[in-house]
C-alpha cells in the first residue's frame, strides 16, 4: 500500500505519496497563503492527494491513508485542528470536512510529531526503542517516540521542549513566559546573538562574512566567521552551544532516550563544531550511568522530507 504525507508549513504546504519503506514517490508544493479558509483547505488536501496518484501512476484504491501534520495544536482523536499560530484556523474539523470529498482515513498530528515518527522508522532512529528528535527552526520543536508510538501526554502537547525555562526571568517569550529553551537556541535565537555581535563589534569578520552572503545573517554565520579565526564568531558560538547543551542535557536527564537527533538548519553545521562539543557536554553533565548506555546525540537525516515522511506514516503506524 502507499500512503500520502501533507506538511503544513508557515509558508509552504508540501505533500509526498510515499511508499511502505518510506521512499517519497512524488510530491507536491504550493504556497500556504492560497489556503484561506477551512473548507478550501480540505479540499486542497483532496485536490493534492487525486494529483500525487496521477503523477506516480497509482491508483487511489492503492493508498490506504492520508496523514497531515500541522504546526500547532490538534485532537489527534476527532481530526481537528485546534490551533496554530502560522495560520488563521481554529477549531477546524478538518477530517470531517475532508470526508466530504474523500472517505480515504486521514489522520491530523503535530508536525514535529510528524518528524520524529519519520526519524524513528526510516531515519536517524532505527533501532530506537526511546527516541527524540530536537527541530532547531524559528523556534525548537520536539518529538517523543516510546517502543514505536508518539508519546503524547495526558493532553496532546507533549514534547513542547522549546518551553522549558533556561534562564529564569529571561528573554520574553510568545508563549508568555520568560527565558525559555527556543529564545535563546533555536535557529531565530542565534542570528539575533550574531547580530547583537556585530553591533557590538562593528570590525570583526562577521561583517565580512555576512556581506559575502547575501547581506543577510543566517545560522551559519557565526560559524563560517569562527572558522575564519574571529574571536567574535567564537564567542557567539560557544555562548550558542552553552545554550543549546543546557537544553540537550534537560532532554536526556528526564526522558533518558537511546538517540537524540537534532534537526534544521544550524544541524548541518560540522560534527567538530557542534555534535562533539554537545556529546561532550552531555556526557559531562547529565546524570550519571551506565557508558555503554549513554544518550547517542546524531544528525537526522531526512531533512526536509521528515515532516512528509512523517505524516504518511500516521497511517502506516495505526496498522502496526
Amino acid at each position: 500500500m502507499k500512503y500520502i504525507g501533507i506538511d503544513i508549513g508557515g509558508t509552504n504546504l508540501k505533500a509526498g505519496l510515499v511508499d511502505e519503506s518510506g521512499l517519497v514517490l512524488a510530491t507536491q508544493r504550493m504556497k500556504v497563503a492560497q489556503v484561506d479558509d477551512p473548507d478550501s483547505l480540505a479540499w486542497t488536501l483532496v485536490a493534492l492527494t487525486q494529483d500525487l496518484c496521477r503523477a506516480a501512476g497509482v491508483p487511489l484504491d492503492q493508498v490506504a491513508s492520508v496523514g497531515v501534520g500541522v504546526p500547532g495544536t490538534v485532537d489527534i482523536r476527532a481530526g481537528s485542528i485546534l490551533y496554530t499560530c502560522n495560520l488563521p484556523l481554529q477549531n477546524v474539523p478538518l477530517r470531517k470536512l475532508f470526508h466530504r470529498y474523500l472517505p480515504l482515513p486521514l489522520y491530523i498530528e503535530n508536525d514535529a510529531n510528524c518528524a520524529a515518527l519519520a526519524e524513528y522508522f526510516a531515519g536517524a532512529g532505527r533501532g530506537s526503542k526511546r527516541f527524540v528528535t530536537i527541530t532547531l527552526g524559528t523556534g525548537i520543536g520536539g518529538g517523543i517516540i516510546h517502543n514505536g508510538k508518539i508519546f503524547h501526554g495526558a493532553n496532546g502537547m507533549a514534547g513542547e521542549v522549546g518551553h522549558m525555562t533556561i534562564v529564569y526571568g529571561g528573554e520574553p517569550c510568545p508563549c508568555g513566559r520568560r527565558g525559555c529553551w527556543e529564545r535563546y537556541a533555536s535557529a531565530s535565537a542565534l542570528k539575533r546573538m550574531t547580530a547583537r555581535a556585530m553591533a557590538d563589534h562593528p570590525d570583526s569578520i562577521l561583517h565580512r562574512v555576512v556581506e559575502e552572503h547575501d547581506g543577510h545573517v543566517s545560522g551559519q554565520s557565526a560559524f563560517m566567521s569562527m572558522r575564519l579565526g574571529d574571536p567574535v564568531g567564537r564567542q557567539v558560538c560557544e555562548q550558542y552551544i552553552d545554550y543549546l547543551a543546557a537544553g540537550i542535557v534537560n532532554v536526556i536527564n528526564i526522558f533518558q532516550p537511546d538517540t537524540l537527533a537534532i534537526g534544521g538548519g544550524v544541524s548541518n553545521e560540522d560534527d567538530a563544531y557542534l555534535l562533539q562539543p554537545l556529546r561532550r557536554r552531555a556526557e559531562q553533565e547529565s546524570l550519571p550511568g551506565s557508558r555503554d548506555r549513554l544518550t547517542r546525540i546524531v544528525r537526522a537525516e531526512l531533512g526536509t522530507q521528515a515532516g512528509i515522511i512523517g505524516a504518511a506514516f500516521l497511517g502506516k503506524n495505526k496498522r502496526v
